[in-house]
């Protein structure tokens, strides 16, 4: 990690001195010491990637994403910063992807095309539908459906933070985290989308829902997840695949039952 600049203040003094009194200096150490997060970030969303995407270029989204952090970021409120600062990189690297157009349409018509696939078939049979039934469901060999998600995994590299609708502005992550939203309904949003990705990962298959666990919350990459189930990168590839639609079908029909009310 780089030294923090000037070395007499910690972090809190340099948060101070930055919001409070606008020291240029001060923002230069916080984004001096957080740039590892754009590393990591980088790094981790890397995975998957087309190979014409340069790294280099993720990174320098992700630059602009931690000063944006910093810019906006209340320390005041004791909030984690790292946590903060990782949406927001992310968020800005990804704006980067769409801008440049990475994924071409017909494989997000593809990934839409599996991901109602899921909804309406678990939502009918109230329960995880194996790999035979989707592809009977959309008129597809199971090899076919195969060669199908490894061609829409690189989409699931945005994760929840896609587009609920093409047409709309609001992702899956506005609807778990709502700054702007204190209000009892709130509150009620907050509890019913909790409830429907806890059913959506109930309804991952015990693979699956290993794999979620090994990339989210152990922070393993997929290579490494390959060597701890032995299993081949391109197997764990299409199980992250899986079970990213199968939650983002989950959240889906949460925004859906929400609209009817």
């Amino acid at each position: 990690m780089i030294e923090q600049k000037p070395p007499h203040l910690t972090n809190l003094q340099m948060w101070q001195a930055w919001r409070e009194q606008g020291d240029l200096e001060a923002k230069k150490s916080l984004i001096e010491q957080y740039l590892p997060l754009v590393d990591y970030v980088t790094n981790r969303m890397a995975i998957g990637l087309p190979k014409n995407v340069i790294k280099d270029d993720l990174a320098s989204n992700g630059v602009m994403g931690l000063i944006d952090a910093i810019e906006k970021f209340d320390y005041g409120r004791g909030l984690q910063f790292e946590t903060y600062a990782s949406w927001r990189i992310r968020g800005a690297i990804i704006d980067g992807l769409r801008q440049g157009d990475w994924v071409p349409r017909s494989v997000r018509e593809k990934a839409k095309r599996v991901e109602e696939a899921y909804q309406h078939l678990e939502q009918q049979y109230l329960r995880s539908v194996t790999d035979a039934e989707i592809s009977k469901y959309l008129d597809l060999s199971e090899k076919e459906f195969t060669n199908m998600l490894q061609d829409i995994a690189v989409t699931t590299v945005c994760s929840l933070e896609d587009p609920i609708r093409e047409e709309e502005s609001e992702t899956r992550m506005s609807l778990l985290i709502d700054d702007k939203a204190k209000n009892p309904d709130h509150k009620v949003h907050e509890f019913y989308i909790k409830e429907s990705l806890v059913k959506g990962i109930d309804r991952l298959t015990e693979k699956e829902r290993t794999v979620v666990s090994l990339f989210y919350y152990e922070e393993l990459s997929l290579s490494e997840i390959a060597e701890v189930m032995s299993l081949s990168p391109s197997r764990i590839s299409q199980l992250h695949s899986k079970a990213i639609l199968r939650l983002r079908g989950a959240l889906a029909k949460h925004k859906d039952q929400l609209m009817q009310h």
